[in-house]
């Protein structure tokens, strides 16, 4: 018997909304990840992009545990002399929460081309509306 090898012109795209409200952010990225890289698919393959499409709404309304908001630190650089910039948890969710999902995602996903090209299958979004209404996205129920 022959191993079965996907191509990816045969993968089949789906998109899945999830509601973030409520949703612990370390559990929700993790299981995001997992529907982005394809391994809830039984024909995953680690080297080919077989995943789907996720948006998340509320991003606004994730939650964290412990001291996390005081404590975790977002760093960047204006690629300036002193531009390194420090940013707590609190003050990105106040001002870019679409990013804190954003990178607890990246973060999650493989380092290399196939990562890039799944992390742009993440669509994040504030607030309960989502313009991708279009492409019947149906309901991920998240764990946690």
């Amino acid at each position: 018997m022959k191993t079965y090898r996907v191509r990816p012109e045969d993968v089949i795209r789906s998109w899945w909304v999830v509601d973030a409200e409520g949703m612990v952010l370390g559990r929700l990225a993790s299981q995001i990840a997992k529907v982005l890289m394809g391994k809830h698919k039984p024909y995953y393959q680690p080297d080919v992009d077989c995943g789907d499409f996720v948006v998340v709404i509320n991003a606004e309304k994730v939650r964290v545990t412990g001291n996390k908001p005081e404590k975790k630190l977002y760093h960047s650089h204006t690629n300036y002399p002193g531009g390194h910039k420090v940013r707590t948890l609190s003050w990105m969710l106040e001002n870019k929460p679409e990013d804190v999902i954003t990178l607890a995602v990246k973060r999650m996903l493989p380092k290399n081309k196939l990562g890039h090209r799944m992390l742009k299958r993440l669509k994040v979004v504030v607030g309960p509306e989502h313009p991708y209404k279009a492409q019947k996205p149906q309901v991920l129920e998240v764990k946690g």
